[in-house]
């Protein structure tokens, strides 16, 4: 998230434009991996920004490993999702207006744990048992809400 930080010491929380991805990674119970998120303290799909000269893929697979620990393969795209719902503003004031390309994956290794500067918790949900504090961005994701 080096790219993003750097322009916000230039513009402050004006709105942005920002690519990103963001992973539907499954164990092979068939179960979704989340992430317990510092910021607003609820539960998101491991996702993040775009650095330069990387690609929305790499970026789904980096997001993944940085926050949980895990590694994920064989992504397959989903949608990109983009709009007036991908208006955010962060807890500390930062908005963003996001691009975010979705994949689904299996992960393939890693050791599980959260990222402390992001993330409190990882954890798997059994898709029909969601926890109830959603990000907004993945209630629309998951359950097109």
């Amino acid at each position: 998230m080096g790219y993003v930080l750097d322009l916000r010491k230039k513009v402050g929380h004006r709105p942005l434009v920002v690519a990103g991805a963001a992973v539907i990674a499954q164990n092979s119970a068939g179960e979704i991996l989340l992430v317990h998120r510092t910021d607003n303290q609820q539960w998101g799909l491991p996702a993040g920004s775009t650095e330069p000269g990387e690609s929305v893929r790499q970026t789904a697979q980096r997001e993944c490993q940085e926050e949980t620990g895990l590694t994920v393969d064989t992504l397959v795209l989903v949608d990109v999702f983009s709009g007036p719902r991908m208006h955010y503003v962060y807890p500390n004031g930062d908005v963003i207006d996001s691009v975010t390309t979705l994949y689904r994956g299996q992960i393939s290794g890693g050791e599980q744990h959260p990222q402390a500067a992001e993330t409190s918790a990882v954890a798997f949900f059994d898709p029909h048992a969601l926890p109830t504090s959603l990000t907004p961005l993945t209630k629309w994701m998951l359950c097109g809400e």
